[in-house]
């Protein structure tokens, strides 16, 4: 057992999802691993996972993201 227990940390006010429990949380109470945040508000945070979706397809649809002109250049 740990003598000194690492405290997660945070700001009153802020708001996280933790992804474990699947539920919203003032002020980070799980470790950061398992959790989205912080975000402004309760309403948001109920939305993290919405908003990463989204977020992850605004990357996977982003033509700079996909490079196809060099791997054309560089057949190896």
């Amino acid at each position: 057992m740990a003598l000194f227990k690492k405290r997660t940390a945070g700001k009153p006010g802020e708001w996280f999802y933790c992804l474990e429990h699947k539920k919203v949380e003032e002020g980070p109470e799980c470790p950061a691993k398992n959790r989205f945040g912080p975000y402004p508000s309760r309403e948001e945070a109920t939305h993290a996972l919405e908003t990463a979706r989204e977020r992850n397809l605004e990357w996977e649809t982003d033509p700079r993201w996909h490079d196809t002109a060099a791997k054309d250049e560089n057949p190896d």
